[in-house]
């Protein structure tokens, strides 16, 4: 290709820019649940660096309202966490969880997919079906399967609500060792099982 073909191409995607970041926006917008890049390049079609673009679309409405954020490889569109609290009379209340609840929604984050004898293991205790049934009504942990052992246990992992509720772009930003005992939550080290798959470099 010349020189002058290049510059040709590069004006043309830079004219057809506005139209594809309003096409994004108007995809985004429509969708029942969040899109991957995927589910977004079926729409628009393959027309130029789509992931630049949607992270263009989404500087554009950090100092807004409404937000386009990235959750677990899928975007959304969301109230400004600066904002939530003036929306929160009119949303349902998840009620308090339980030191039990936290501990094994904790467990479940940092070792998905994990079965519910794994949680019991790692905790110490028996863990009640009462407390998962808490989670996966918050919306925060589903089913993730069967593990190929014998008597086929259940699997269960986090949700994209856990990372939005929590304000993660993915599990990779959950807080590792040095950060919980820089806030104080670690009074000691953990026992060996309970070491954090991220407290060391992202891979």
């Amino acid at each position: 290709m010349s020189i002058a073909d290049t510059m040709i191409n590069d004006a043309t995607i830079d004219e057809a820019r506005p139209a594809l970041l309003r096409a994004l926006e108007a995809v985004i917008f429509a969708a029942a649940a969040p899109v991957t890049l995927g589910d977004i390049a079926a729409h628009v079609g393959e027309r130029g660096d789509l992931a630049t673009l949607l992270r263009e679309l989404a500087e554009s409405y950090a100092p807004r309202g409404i937000n386009l954020v990235e959750r677990g490889g899928r975007w959304q569109f969301q109230t400004a966490p600066d904002l939530a609290h003036h929306l929160r009379p009119a949303r349902e209340a998840v009620r308090k969880l339980s030191r039990a609840a936290v501990e094994t929604l904790s467990v479940i984050a940092y070792h998905e997919p994990v079965t519910r004898p794994e949680i019991e293991e790692i905790r110490g205790v028996a863990v009640s079906g009462g407390t998962i049934d808490v989670l996966m009504e918050a919306g925060w942990v589903r089913p993730a399967g069967r593990r190929e052992t014998p008597g086929r246990p259940l699997q269960y992992a986090t949700t994209p609500g856990f990372l939005a509720h929590f304000n993660l772009s993915s599990r990779r930003d959950l807080p590792g060792l040095a950060d919980l005992k820089a806030a104080g939550l670690l009074e000691r080290e953990p026992p060996r099982e309970l070491a954090l798959p991220f407290s060391g470099e992202n891979e």
